[in-house]
């Protein structure tokens, strides 16, 4: 039998001082319908804005995860997400009245626990679970940093941590299935090292900090009047220990309370992939910015996915959205080198052309003249110059810029293009343009066949 989405029986209420910002702060959990997901509300905003906590939305991952969308951000939903993810809910709103989520002792365990007194309510909907099917990984030798998810079919996640540390050493957690998370992670606290804490809070940050909601590790011995000095600028007086070790005003939950933290953190920002997953996840290093190009990553084969079961219908007698003449306006190709006949739908995130191929095409004089097939490398263009109407429609004067494509990858064709097609060109974007660096998926059909599909990576420049 399918498993079914589910949903919050009632709102609960926490309240708590944000680590970084030290706010006092009301987060709320509130019921959501299904397919809603996990969407924050910053009410304390004008217009109470939402922002989708999906991974195209990070921002800034520094020292946890930030969200932004529509100029309103929210931070440190790691927590928060892994909570929620943990206990098996589908969707839930999620408001705060403040920019960053509490910190309610550094671990997801309080958040766990409203979840639960909360309750649960079954949705008639189906549970949408996304099936890795071949490996995705994300690597950056440079740090050590290793994050892959293998097919599987349940999730579960390995982690393996080594910061070249005396007193952790290399840590190993694992999580072999979602039931096991509220026995065994949900409690872990995060950790800092004792020569960070000075630094951070100079810089503005860990002001909700008060040496409570961490584990808290010297590497080496400190002098006494150094530990009063740091104990009393987080106002907690009677930390005495100084030599090697976890500082003495807590002990650990668990002999590898870091990495299963780690893993903790890994969890939530894996919320962010949209929809639940089944795969194996083993991560060496993981940290927030890692977490988050996985979750990315992910997201890109679900759009690729449905992109290749949403094939665009074409009815020739519906009037374009751009005409050839439209097109020309927006482009600056010319013929030979024009691909796209019209624009049959846009939006903001994907873009359907027609390129009807005939014999009379110049290509084919001599490729090939007993056996005319269209080149890949014009389906290719073809495909692009869609995607560079998609993309300039995104700025003011598209007349005045150009898209110049910077990397294709995955790029597979799967059948010929000859006379007598009609081809069916879809652009959708993986992610917002950032800086003008742009990433699309594409496809190309003939009828209900797929011809080619790639995903492309392009540049919006000013024309001079």
């Amino acid at each position: 039998m399918s498993e079914k989405q589910r949903t919050l029986a009632k709102e609960v209420s926490l309240n708590g001082k944000g680590l970084h910002t030290g706010i006092d702060v009301t987060i709320t959990f509130k019921p959501a319908p299904a397919n809603h997901g996990y969407k924050f509300c910053r009410t304390d905003l004008p217009g109470k804005p939402i922002i989708n906590a999906i991974a195209d939305n990070v921002t800034d991952t520094s020292r946890g995860t930030t969200l932004e969308q529509d100029g309103a951000s929210v931070s440190t939903i790691e927590h928060v997400l892994a909570s929620l993810y943990g206990q098996r809910v589908d969707n839930a709103l999620i408001e705060l009245n403040g920019p960053e989520a509490p910190i309610m002792g550094g671990a997801a365990w309080k958040f766990t626990e409203a979840i639960k007194e909360a309750g649960f309510r079954e949705l008639k909907e189906d549970r949408n679970y996304f099936v890795i099917k071949q490996k995705i990984a994300y690597s950056d030798e440079e740090r050590g940093v290793d994050l892959i998810i293998y097919p599987d079919d349940h999730l579960s996640i390995n982690v393996l941590i080594d910061y070249n540390s005396k007193v952790l050493g290399n840590q190993y957690a694992i999580l072999d299935s979602i039931d096991d998370f509220e026995k065994e992670i949900c409690r872990s606290r995060t950790f800092v090292f004792f020569h960070e804490l000075e630094p951070l809070y100079r810089m503005g940050l860990i002001r909700g900090g008060d040496l409570d909601n961490a584990v808290v590790i010297l590497e080496k011995e400190v002098e006494k009047e150094e530990i009063e000095r740091i104990a009393k600028m987080f106002n907690r007086p009677g930390i005495t220990k100084h030599t090697a070790g976890i500082l003495n005003n807590t002990e650990l939950r668990y002999r590898n309370e870091p990495a299963r933290h780690k893993l903790l953190d890994l969890m939530g920002d894996l919320a962010l992939v949209g929809q639940p997953v089944k795969g194996k996840v083993v991560a060496t290093r993981p940290g927030h910015y890692a977490n988050t190009r996985l979750a990315k990553l992910i997201r890109q084969e679900i759009k690729k996915s449905q992109s290749k079961v949403d094939i665009p219908a074409y009815d020739p007698s519906e009037p374009p959205v751009y005409t050839l003449e439209d097109i020309k306006k927006r482009l600056p190709h010319r013929y030979p080198f024009l691909l796209v006949d019209k624009i049959i739908s846009l939006n903001e995130t994907t873009v359907v052309g027609i390129k009807n191929v005939t014999f009379n095409e110049i290509f084919f004089q001599g490729h090939f003249p007993d056996e005319p097939v269209m080149p890949g490398v014009l389906i290719v263009e073809a495909l692009a110059q869609c995607g560079g109407l998609l993309v300039l429609g995104s700025v003011e004067e598209p007349e005045r810029y150009s898209t110049y494509f910077l990397k294709i990858d995955k790029l597979k064709f799967k059948q010929k293009v000859v006379p007598g097609d009609t081809m069916i060109l879809k652009m959708e974007l993986i992610e917002p343009m950032r800086r003008g660096i742009v990433m699309m998926y594409g496809n190309a059909y003939v009828g209900n066949r797929l011809v080619a599909e790639g995903e492309m990576t392009a540049q919006v420049i000013k024309n001079k």
